[in-house]
This record gives structure tokens, C-alpha cells and sequence, in this order.
């Protein structure tokens, strides 16, 4: 299964759907998943409802989308992530940077 991509909000919404492992093998999906937003999208979300596992890599690849897209978008939020993932984005002080619900 690969992650994937829907438009929310009557397309000013991207939401990016991640599967169980997000890590450094999915560097070119994710980043070919939020450059293919178009120029309508006002929020980019990353659904972590799927996710149990997550490493820093990805950490990595979620600052490197909010720097390549803030001339783009406006909101960047990260939903439904699993405690286990939670807890790592809190303890990276990732709810500091992204809109967490």
C-alpha cells in the first residue's frame, strides 16, 4: 500500500494519508505527495491515523515540506496521530510547529 492523497475543503485542502511505517523510505512519495498540491490548497494535513511507526527521518521530511511550501501554504496540521506517535511529535516539539489535533 502506498500513502495517499485526497482534496479536502472543496480543494483548499490537501490531505496526505500516511501508512503504518513512515521513514526514510517514503522520502520521494511524501515529497511528490505535497509538491502535486495545487495552487488553490491553503492547508496541507498529514494523516497519521495509519501510523504506528515513525522515525526521525520523518521528523525530518515534515520540516522539509513546511520550509519548500510556506510561500504556498498558509496551515500546516498534522491529524490523528496514535499516542505512540503523539508522544514522539511532543517530545520533538512538534505541536509548536504544526497545528496537532
Amino acid at each position: 500500500m502506498s500513502l495517499e492523497t485526497r482534496p479536502g475543503d472543496g480543494g483548499k485542502e490537501l490531505i496526505i494519508y500516511m501508512e503504518e511505517k513512515f521513514d526514510f523510505g517514503k522520502v520521494q512519495e511524501f515529497r511528490d505527495a505535497y509538491l502535486s498540491a495545487s495552487n488553490d490548497v491553503e492547508t496541507i494535513i498529514v494523516d497519521l491515523s495509519n501510523t504506528e511507526y515513525m522515525d526521525s527521518s520523518a521528523l525530518g521530511m515534515l520540516l522539509n515540506m513546511q520550509k519548500t511550501m510556506e510561500d504556498k501554504v498558509r496551515t500546516f496540521k498534522i491529524a490523528n496521530s496514535r499516542p505512540q506517535v503523539a508522544k514522539i511529535l511532543k517530545i520533538s516539539r512538534f505541536d509548536k510547529k504544526f497545528d496537532m489535533s
